[in-house]
């Protein structure tokens, strides 16, 4: 497997993206800004996507990642923020990422090493047209989780 930066055409990966953000009116806030990379199978297949953007301060934040369910449970999630957290190590101090309170993001987040920092009240409730429905979850607040990087 391998991860290239995606700098054009970035909606071409949209059935990914829509993965881990079900709105694209959402995905559309973050991107165009954002850096994208994408994991490739042997055969160029896109089995990943990690959309990262510049915060200020040195903090960096994944707005974005999904892994195709095929491949889901085999590393591939973890394996992209490790890649984030080698390319951008030295540039940017915090890496945060904010998510829904469910049972199936919360414990992979902290496998990954991050800890809660802080919640956005109703976010999900605010921004989204339709209820998030995660793990038998409905989602209402946004939770976020940092790390030194």
């Amino acid at each position: 497997m391998t991860i290239r930066k995606i700098t054009r055409n970035k909606k071409q990966y949209l059935d990914l993206l829509l993965l881990a953000d079900e709105q694209e009116d959402m995905i559309d806030r973050y991107l165009e800004r954002g850096t994208m990379f994408v994991m490739e199978d042997g055969a160029g297949n896109a089995v990943a996507e990690c959309v990262v953007t510049n915060e200020g301060e040195d903090v960096l934040e994944i707005k974005s990642i999904a892994v195709r369910p095929a491949f889901a449970r085999q590393g591939i999630g973890r394996a992209m923020i490790q890649f984030i957290e080698k390319t951008y190590a030295g540039r940017y101090h915090t890496l945060i990422v904010g998510t829904g309170d469910s049972p199936s993001t919360v414990p992979f987040y902290e496998k990954c090493g991050f800890a809660r920092s802080h919640v956005v009240k109703d976010f999900f409730t605010d921004n989204y047209r339709e209820p998030i429905i995660d793990g038998g979850v409905v989602l209402a607040d946004m939770v976020y989780f940092k790390k030194k990087i």
